[in-house]
């Protein structure tokens, strides 16, 4: 292959990128602000959310642990 074919496909990727950018529909600032707040504020929920499932988990696993320690010894 040589070198000015390999440039020709470059520039002929690059014009046909630049024209398929030209064709996307871009959110305006504002909807990407508050779609960036929701995924935040969700992402924070879900966390709690398992950190609760997590503590009450561990909770009735110590509070099993316990009770057959006792059964047991």
């Amino acid at each position: 292959m040589s070198v000015i074919t390999g440039e020709k496909k470059k520039t002929s990727y690059f014009r046909e990128v630049q024209n398929e950018l030209k064709k996307v529909s871009w959110t305006s600032k504002e909807e990407l602000i508050f779609c960036t707040k929701a995924v935040i504020i969700a992402t924070f929920l879900f966390g709690l959310t398992i950190y609760a499932v997590d503590l009450s988990i561990r909770g009735i696993l110590h509070g099993a642990a316990g009770i057959v320690q006792k059964m047991f010894g």
